[in-house]
């Protein structure tokens, strides 16, 4: 089972996987060069890295395949730079390694490919490499599409992926545009029913993938995002500090309608 996502930190694929692992809460971390260097600037401090004592790139790049179960490398034609030294590296000490080249395979099969590499490995610490941001523009995408889609593949694997149906409201969903999260959440608090509210409540935060993808749907249509509720996606935006994609906004209402569930709600059913 996968607990935690390592990266460099880098732009790109680097800074896709920490990104993955924030939105759905599972833990993160790695090495990074002294200074939190990027090559847009030092690193935020939201990525919880470590930092080295060092700038060299390399060190950090062997310190991340040493301090991880396995490696994944992902890239659009031949490794170069970093990336290749990441997969020789790999290599020479012994740690598994999955290299996935974009330019001859899909994004879905990247996935399903991933999702057996983790499997076969036991990988419970993933580290992930690949081209930085300038070199590839795409790379940053690329990366969180694979991640998000090896996820929802592991997810649908499980018994829960059937037991939860029964909270996705069946009935027709009105569509409505709410502005902000404050009425996104109100909204849903008065239509989710009590099962369903006591069923986010209670979800260890680890966990948050289980509403998610089996609230997707849902939430996107309720919440007028099917039609591009664009006043309501700034606003996550701006409480994220990163622009959102749909479903980055989707997740983002989600957890917060589990803090009000847990702080409103379970205290109401304990009384």
């Amino acid at each position: 089972m996968l607990k935690k996502i390592i990266s460099g930190g880098q732009t790109g694929a680097d800074r896709a996987a920490l990104d993955v692992a924030i939105k759905f809460n599972i833990e993160h971390g790695g090495w990074i060069p002294k200074g939190r260097i990027t090559e847009q600037g030092p690193l935020p401090m939201k990525y919880q890295l470590i930092e080295m004592n060092t700038m060299d790139y390399k060190e950090r790049t062997k310190q991340n395949i040493m301090d991880s179960n396995g490696t994944l490398i992902i890239s659009r034609g031949e490794l170069t730079g970093g990336s290749r030294l990441t997969h020789n590296f790999a290599k020479l000490v012994g740690r598994p390694n999955c290299y996935i080249d974009l330019l001859n395979t899909e994004e879905f099969e990247a996935a399903i490919f991933l999702k057996s590499f983790l499997l076969e490995n036991n990988i419970q610490i993933l580290n992930v490499a690949g081209p930085r941001l300038s070199r590839h523009p795409w790379i940053y995408k690329d990366v969180k599409i694979i991640l998000e889609v090896m996820l929802y593949l592991m997810f649908l694997d499980t018994q829960k992926a059937r037991e939860l149906k029964k909270y996705v409201p069946e009935v027709f969903v009105k569509e409505d545009f709410p502005e902000t999260i404050e009425e996104a959440i109100g909204l849903l608090c008065y239509d989710l029913p009590l099962k369903t509210k006591t069923f986010i409540a209670k979800l260890e935060p680890w966990n948050i993938h289980m509403a998610y993808f089996t609230m997707m749907e849902y939430v996107r249509h309720r919440l007028g995002f099917d039609t591009e509720n664009q006043e309501l996606l700034k606003d996550c935006s701006s409480k994220t500090g990163d622009t959102c994609s749909i479903e980055d906004a989707v997740m983002e209402i989600l957890k917060h309608l589990k803090k009000e569930l847990e702080t409103n709600h379970i205290l109401r059913v304990v009384k």
